[in-house]
């Protein structure tokens, strides 16, 4: 071994002497220089293996090739799997490494050309154990993952069955030739706290030793790619079989809404899934296999991931690029929160470099999906103006844009945080006192309101109109102080709101009972009894017939509010049923006319009262 080492040594001085020396007078100065230095470098031992140096280096070096080269083609011509066997498996490793640290020990004198020769075919050599090295890498991990229990298919339906917290049936169970085969049931997944383990621990390590081999000896692209294909066709199956269809963005348009409804619900599904379980189990994995490789290791994930993550994103920016009609809100805000809620998981889980257009991406379409949902309000907002104002709502009561835009900003405010966070991000200033969400459903409230008062003018009868301004008025605020809503608009709004509703209940009354008063008004100028008489008899025939016509109309209104009906019915009571009893009291007391008053009056003051309950009862349907 000593001597070996020191021919190795003496061999390595001349190579150098002779590289350096640009002629043959600076090289024996070369020589003087090593054998000055140490007693084994003398000229005469350094002489005398110059003549033969090519010779005897290049015979060591073939000699050690020839063993190899048996060795390897062994290896690479044999029809089982070398990893069938382990005694076989390390041979064949202990192979590469003495034919990598023969490339690294040969390689600072391969400018001396038998060298460079013998170097030539050491990397043949190697370039045959690394093909034969990636074929096993890849039949490692296929058998791994069937000898551990998983496939594609079985592992991704028993993560739809934990995310549906599904029993599995006795009945769907599979039965190979009558054996009864065990197999575990899914639990309910409660949580993401999971990860799987993809393949058994032994193959990870065997696996990691055969990478560790190839990006030694520089192959590290191919067993980068080699992984990646295999692993990407597993999570691929997997994000199948979550029900996620690969669609494109024109697909996505194109579909109905329903249909794309139930497809959102699939992308939340298996995006939480993937993000959650699937990618952190395949980072672990990369992590294991490429230890101490962190770049191999990241590169790999990366092409891994790339394809599902696309595909889940480009479903997420269709949906966010796609119709801004209002309907779509809902699962819009789903889409949008499934993304926010992800992002802690796109940070951690993509935090290399390699990843890093994948984890920008997904951010840029989350903020690109709150563009969407500001633009989806606008869209609402163009909706209430366009809204025509031809036919008038029946009897005054509740118009369709009235109960549409209120039940749909009630069930957009039950998402009031979401909401907040998409417009504060926004370039909107808020006002002192008011976020941003609050100012854009105060504004779309106020478009509501002047549509209505467009609306009212359709009716040609002033009382009918303030009726309709009434029960749309009475309706928002019902609808604003019963949720979230009113959390936004606040206090204040409602009060100025409910003062509004009862300015249309005085302007109603005003605009037609009003001019009933002035008929029960006694003038106390008439001349003589039977002047009042005769005056007092003319008016209660004009109200007779008012009184009946009114009646005869208002009924067929609507106020579809029980309390409200009951508030007008009450202050219509109190206005008219004491007027209107003092006046026939006095006209039953005016002498000879008041004896025959029966023949002129012709309700009494319970009368008046019972037709006064009956007004309002037209139909009130779609009140909700």
């Amino acid at each position: 071994m000593a001597e070996n080492g020191e021919e190795k040594l003496l061999a390595v001085a001349r190579h150098i002497a002779k590289t350096l020396g640009h002629n043959e007078s600076m090289a024996d100065d070369i020589l003087q220089i090593f054998s000055n230095f140490d007693g084994r470098f003398s000229r005469e031992k350094l002489a005398e293996g110059q003549a033969g140096e090519d010779g005897s280096g290049v015979a060591t070096l073939e000699r050690a090739l020839n063993s190899i080269d048996g060795q390897i083609s062994r290896f690479v011509a044999a029809d089982q799997p070398i990893w069938a066997d382990p005694a076989d498996s390390a041979a064949f490793l202990d192979t590469i490494d003495e034919l990598v640290a023969i490339i690294r020990e040969w390689s600072p004198m391969a400018s001396e050309k038998p060298i460079g020769v013998c170097l030539a075919r050491a990397d043949d050599m190697m370039q045959q154990a690394m093909f034969r090295i990636e074929e096993e890498f890849r039949s490692l991990m296929e058998r791994g993952a069937e000898s551990f229990g998983l496939n594609p298919q079985g592992d991704a339906d028993a993560m739809n069955h934990r995310f549906d917290s599904e029993e599995e049936d006795d009945d769907d169970r599979d039965f190979n030739n009558g054996d009864d085969i065990q197999i575990p049931v899914a639990q309910p997944l409660t949580d993401y706290d999971l990860i799987i383990d993809a393949l058994p621990s032994a193959t990870i390590n065997d696996l990691h030793e055969m990478a560790k081999r190839m990006l030694g000896a520089g192959f590290g692209k191919a067993c980068s790619h080699v992984y990646s294909s295999c692993r990407r066709e597993f999570l691929e199956e997997s994000m199948s079989r979550l029900g996620l269809q690969k669609l494109s963005i024109e697909e996505v348009h194109k579909m109905p809404w329903q249909e794309l409804e139930d497809e959102i619900d699939r992308w939340i599904k298996a995006a939480n899934v993937a993000l959650r379980i699937l990618f952190p189990s395949e980072r672990r994995l990369c992590d294991r296999v490429f230890f101490g490789f962190s770049s191999a290791a990241d590169l790999s994930f990366m092409e891994v991931c790339r394809g599902s993550t696309i595909q889940l994103l480009n479903f997420a920016d269709a949906i966010a690029i796609g119709s801004r009609s209002p309907e779509r809100l809902f699962k819009v805000l789903d889409v949008f929160e499934t993304m926010r809620d992800l992002m802690p998981e796109f940070e951690s889980v993509f935090s290399d470099q390699f990843c890093s257009v994948l984890r920008n991406e997904a951010v840029t379409i989350w903020k690109r999906l709150g563009e969407a949902i500001r633009g989806i309000f606008m869209e609402l907002e163009n909706l209430i103006r366009r809204d025509p104002a031809k036919a008038a709502v029946p009897g005054g009561g509740l118009h369709p844009i009235t109960r549409y835009v209120m039940n749909y900003l009630r069930a957009a405010c039950r998402s009031r945080q979401t909401l907040e966070q998409v417009f504060e991000e926004s370039n909107g200033v808020p006002s002192k006192d008011s976020t941003l969400l609050t100012v854009q459903m105060s504004w779309i409230m106020e478009l509501l309101e002047s549509n209505l008062e467009v609306k009212s003018k359709v009716y040609k009868d002033p009382a009918l109109c303030y009726v309709f301004l009434m029960n749309n008025g009475r309706y928002i605020v019902q609808k604003v102080k019963d949720g979230d809503l009113g959390l936004l608009l606040g206090d204040d709004w409602i009060r100025k709101h409910n003062v509004k509703v009862r300015q249309y209940h005085m302007n109603y009354q005003r605009s037609s009972w009003n001019k009933m008063l002035g008929l029960l008004k006694v003038d106390n100028t008439a001349e003589g009894m039977s002047g009042l008489g005769k005056t007092m008899k003319e008016k209660l025939k004009q109200f007779n017939i008012q009184f009946d016509e009114i009646c005869k109309v208002h009924s067929t209104w609507v106020v579809f509010d029980e309390q409200l009906r009951e508030e007008l019915k009450i202050s219509l009571a109190r206005l008219l049923v004491p007027a209107y009893g003092s006046f026939i009291g006095r006209f039953q007391n005016l002498g000879d006319i008041g004896k025959n008053a029966d023949r002129y009056i012709k309700y009494g003051v319970e009368d008046i009262e019972a037709r006064i309950n009956e007004l309002f009862k037209g139909t009130t349907t779609g009140r909700k």
